[in-house]
């Protein structure tokens, strides 16, 4: 009983952004504020990441890692919410195109708990593909939710794509504080466990009016199922991400030229 319960802990430690963005949309919500919504929450969300750093809850290395994430969960929210696929009611003035710049930080606070949890659990890898094939399938991923409109969506292809070439990696993490303990799971086991996560955490930030789709705007209604494939997509998206920063991050630091980021890790 005792691993779990310092396996929950940890998990809740890895989960602070998210649990705060929460936190935060709820109070937005309930209580009248003086500026818009979205202003408010990203002034939270610049205050609470710098408090994280400062802290020591994160290092300033993974502050690098959220950055990456924040830009790129941002150019996707702009095509997404041009398109109509979902949208930010309310005016802010740190709106860009209909999207607020506090949207970034919600795939942030994705990468903050991926980063964390890669340093506080130990992560290791067996089995990892050559980089060269997870490279392919992580822009396959990204791209696929840009070319959908335009060439119909993939995402069938691509999921046995991620299946067969992480269909043997497996991960091992130490779930207690004093790391005495090693579990271990299929790589494609623990991408949709996190996608699962992510696509209930969704629906209550729908729920709390943070964005809507198009059928919850007459009032509010569980998200559509399809969209838990798209978050254990981007779940694979984010695991190549932090895998690749991290491994040139290290190279830059021991003058290794090498280009080939492989995430065969340690």
């Amino acid at each position: 009983m005792r691993p779990f319960v310092e396996f929950v802990g940890k998990q809740f430690i890895c989960s602070l952004f998210p649990i705060f963005i929460f936190a935060a949309s709820w109070f937005t919500l309930v209580v009248p504020m003086p500026i818009p919504r979205y202003d408010v929450l990203l002034i939270a969300c610049l205050g609470f990441q710098a408090w994280l750093v400062w802290t020591g809850l994160e290092t300033r290395e993974e502050l690098r890692f959220i950055s990456i994430f924040h830009v790129a969960g941002l150019v996707l929210e702009l095509y997404k919410v041009h398109h109509g696929s979902w949208q930010y009611p309310g005016f802010a003035y740190s709106k860009i195109g209909d999207v607020p710049l506090f949207s970034g930080f919600m795939y942030a606070s994705i990468a903050s708990y991926m980063v964390q949890a890669w340093r506080r659990f130990d992560l290791k890898f067996t089995g990892m593909p050559h980089w060269g094939w997870s490279a392919a399938v992580g822009a396959a991923i990204y791209l696929n939710f840009f070319s959908g409109r335009l060439i119909g969506d993939k995402r069938l292809w691509i999921v046995a794509a991620v299946l067969a070439i992480f269909g043997k990696t497996w991960v091992s993490y130490q779930p207690d504080f004093a790391g005495k303990r090693v579990w271990r799971m299929p790589m494609v086991v623990a991408f949709v466990l996190i996608g699962f996560f992510v696509w209930c955490a969704e629906h209550l930030c729908t729920w709390l009016q943070v964005w809507a789709y198009p059928h919850q705007v007459m009032g509010w209604q569980p998200v559509t199922f399809s969209k838990l494939g798209s978050w254990c997509l981007l779940v694979v998206v984010s695991f190549l991400l932090v895998g690749w920063t991290k491994k040139i991050l290290a190279r830059v630091a021991t003058n290794d030229r090498t280009l080939a980021p492989a995430i065969a890790v340690d």
